[in-house]
């Protein structure tokens, strides 16, 4: 049985299960009345009349009894069976949820706390002092009525009206219903309902429940999902919510695409104690039409994560992430960034830490798709691993620092046209020592260490990467380092800078690192970074510049620590002051604020900086290939892009710049220079700035392809593979004002496009309006994936206070 059966057979249990449960939504038992008090009743009128036990009042009636007061013009009241007939400017106000009603006429028993009520206007949850209103719930609840009736101290029955969490005066969306069934401090239940937003009708609900009070997660089905795309069609769904205990809930539900067919869609999250959690999402379509040209888009996406505590001190972690198809996700991912994603990585562990050593038990399965086509993907296994290292120790009583780290393993990798072993075996074994010495405001560390690494499974040269051996190869280094910083040039400068006092630090650092022994590079499988090890005879050269701004003055609305006042004899005495807060604000983080009386602490707002390599040994022990994208341990270090395709001496100049000038502007640069080609290899800026309501976000990505290229070989799963581009320059824009929860109109745009090919890769538009106890957002956004997918999807939402959103763009989906 697939998951994708298992999913299925799950969800149409939970749905039977809310069914046969939803056949007894109708019966309610009401919590019986309280015994009326001993308290006397006390009668207000201008005209009474008493016969026997029945009094009739005329004008200004005013009745209190128990907890509730009952206004009318005219009222009849039997003392004895506790019956009251009221009619003419009814007002009764009261019960343990301050329930207030207005009506013509009404019939009431005291007593049993029951009666019916006519041509009402009712709320709970808010007291009513003259035109004054003061909420006592955390969710008011209002109601309209032909009749309703009152049965006991918390149910009540509105027959023919409607129900709001808005104020009644002007709603802005209204639930008209035949007959609601209130529940106060529980939920109201709609029976033939229509939904209205500003007086126009939406939808019908021929059942469904509102909150009456904000209570705990309650099991039923959610507001339904309508959307339209391009791409899928028209979009209908609904999930049904499962609470499952205190700790776990699951929601389960399905999605009907016109165009395409069925998607389903899960969710579970648990949390089990303080220190555990288990979540899981699962996402899968059935293509019916086997996508466009014959091509299957029927595929299924799981994540999941968790971790606990487990015996014997360890602490279990888990991150689960299946793909079953690269289309799958560039067809039906909502965001280009994860439509783009190539890889998954799955990893589970076990580890656990003593005072500085580390033991861990390890698997994972990691994928990386190299086109759409079935088959063509690269997965890499460690399973099992365990790994023991340790942090430095000092040698006794010496300066000298000790630490190692050692690994027993079970890998394999498996892409087309290269197999290995379903289980090779690497040992690894790494112990190093260290000498740190400073002298006269120098830093000196020498460090040594031994390498020594064992697989059962050799790689023998052939075409395109080679060919798996049967042969085990044992390599090993020893490495020399030692790393240079000198003291540290610094200048303060006497005049401010927009009331600030400037710092400046400039921090050389120089290392050398020498690596020889390993003499059998091209017999090494890679698996991961620990595989990329060769020889080196190196120095590395850095400096960095930085700058820290220190406010000359108090701080704007900061905090005053005390107010002091002189009392004669008894000198300074500190007399509190009023806590002080800020209203919170969604784009921003909170700011903490300084004291007044105290010194403003400075704060790095600049830092940049430049590195570069000299190789002595241009051809690191003969492992370079030239003609083609080499990547060792020292230029991985260095930086992401490839850049050794022929022997060489200088590296690229990488640069890191990241400017900082408040609380409301980030900026960062990443530069790579290569001197030898005159070009610029790799560039990423980004730049963020927030300013009250406005926001603004940009980012540009440039990658240039270096040296030359050995054209994409085919494979029997992708035998036309498309030629591998030679430039990257591409940028992104994110404009905006407001955020979700401001009142009024809040609306954000972005942007990504690709200079290099001259499209739109995507684009989206987003607009939201709030008023006081609702809020609606639209979005138009579009998505271009080449021949693979080309979608418009136009999206909206519809957020009801304390009740729910109902439509397809998710709050996480956002642009503000």
């Amino acid at each position: 049985m697939t998951l994708r059966s298992r999913i299925l057979i799950a969800a149409a249990i939970v749905c039977l299960a809310a069914i046969l449960s939803a056949s007894g939504f109708a019966q309610i038992t009401p919590r019986p009345a309280s015994p009326p008090p001993s308290e006397e009743v006390v009668i207000e009128a201008a005209q009474q009349e008493k016969v026997g036990d029945v009094y009739h009042l005329r004008g200004n009636v005013v009745i209190t009894a128990h907890n509730y007061v009952m206004r009318a013009d005219e009222i009849t009241y039997n003392s004895a069976t506790g019956e009251i007939e009221a009619t003419g400017h009814l007002i009764f106000d009261g019960g343990p949820h301050d329930e207030h009603i207005q009506a013509t006429r009404a019939t009431y028993n005291r007593i049993t706390d029951s009666g019916k009520f006519y041509n009402v206007v009712g709320s709970t949850g808010a007291r009513f002092r003259g035109s004054h209103v003061l909420l006592t719930s955390s969710n008011p609840f209002a109601f309209k009525g032909k009749m309703v009736e009152k049965i006991g101290r918390d149910l009540f029955i509105v027959h023919n009206g409607t129900v709001t969490d808005c104020r009644l005066e002007s709603p802005k969306w209204t639930f008209q219903t035949q007959k609601a069934v209130v529940l106060l401090g529980e939920n109201a239940k709609l029976y033939h309902a229509t939904f209205h937003f500003f007086y126009i009708p939406i939808f019908y609900f021929p059942y469904t429940r509102l909150p009456a009070e904000r209570i705990g997660r309650q099991s039923g089905f959610l507001i339904p999902d309508i959307g339209q795309s391009s791409l899928k069609g028209t979009i209908l769904g609904d999930a049904f919510y499962w609470a499952i205990n205190r700790s776990m809930d699951a929601t389960l539900g399905a999605e009907y695409y016109s165009a395409i067919g069925w998607a389903q869609h899960g969710q579970f999250r648990s949390r089990l104690t303080q220190t555990s959690f288990l979540n899981a999402d699962y996402f899968g379509v059935l293509d019916r039409n086997y996508g466009v040209g014959g091509v299957n888009q029927t595929g299924e996406e799981l994540h999941a994560d968790g971790a606990a505590q487990l015996p014997w001190g360890f602490r279990g972690v888990a991150n689960i992430d299946y793909l079953s198809s690269y289309l799958f996700r560039q067809t039906f991912s909502e965001s280009f960034t994860q439509a783009t994603n190539s890889e998954t990585n799955s990893v589970a562990f076990a580890s656990k830490s003593t005072d500085g050593y580390f033991v861990s038990l390890m698997a994972s399965r990691y994928q990386n798709f190299q086109s759409t086509a079935k088959g063509d993907s690269i997965t890499i296994l460690h399973m099992p691993s365990l790994d023991l290292g340790s942090a430095e120790h000092s040698l006794g009583s010496t300066p000298i620092k000790w630490s190692y780290d050692s690994a027993l393993q079970g890998v394999s990798r498996r892409e087309p046209g290269f197999v290995t072993d379903n289980l090779v075996g690497r040992f690894d074994v790494n112990p190093r020592a260290a000498l740190p010495l400073h002298f006269h405001q120098w830093d000196i560390r020498p460090e040594v260490s031994v390498d020594n690494t064992y697989y059962t499974q050799d790689l023998v040269a052939g075409s395109g990467i080679g060919i798996p051996g049967s042969q085990g190869v044992n390599r090993k280094a020893v490495e020399a380092t030692i790393e240079i910083r000198p003291p540290a040039v610094e200048r303060i400068f006497d005049k401010p800078l927009f009331s600030h006092r400037l710092k400046h630090v400039v921090e050389p650092r120089f290392v050398y690192r020498n690596v020889t022994g390993v003499n059998n590079f091209s017999q090494i499988i890679r698996f991961d970074a620990r595989d990329i090890l060769t020889d080196t005879n190196e120095v590395e050269y850095s400096i960095t510049n930085r700058l820290y701004a220190k406010p000359t003055k108090a701080p704007k609305n900061c905090v005053p620590e005390t107010t002091t006042n002189e009392i004669p004899g008894r000198g300074e005495q500190a007399l509190p002051t009023a806590p002080q807060t800020l209203p919170s604000s969604f784009a921003k983080q909170p700011e903490t604020k300084s004291p007044c009386g105290a010194t403003a602490a400075g704060h790095q707002i600049f830092s940049w900086e430049v590195i570069q390599k000299y190789f002595l040994d241009p051809t690191f022990g003969g492992a370079l290939v030239s003609g083609q994208q080499n990547v060792f341990t020292t230029t991985a270090e260095l930086t992401g892009i490839a850049f050794l395709t022929a022997p060489r001496r200088f590296s690229p100049v990488v640069s890191r710049m990241w400017v900082e000038t408040g609380h409301n502007t980030d900026v960062e640069w990443h530069l790579d220079y290569d001197p030898i080609s005159g070009h610029i290899n790799a560039s990423t800026a980004y730049v963020t700035h927030h300013f009250k309501d406005y926001f603004v976000a940009g980012s540009t990505a440039y990658v240039r392809v270096v040296g030359e290229t050995i054209p994409v070989a085919p494979t029997p799963q992708n035998p036309n593979p498309a030629p591998a581009p030679l430039e990257f320059n591409q940028f992104r824009w994110l404009v905006g004002y407001g955020n979700p929860n401001k009142r009024g109109i809040s609306a954000a745009t972005n942007i990504g496009f690709d200079v290099t090919n001259q499209y739109l890769q995507y684009a989206a538009v987003q607009s939201s309006y709030n008023w006081d106890c609702c809020g609606i957002s639209v979005e138009f956004r579009r998505l271009a994936l080449g021949a693979v997918r080309n979608e418009n999807q136009y999206r909206f939402a519809l957020s009801l206070t304390n009740i729910g959103t109902f439509g397809n763009l998710r709050r996480q989906e956002r642009l503000f």
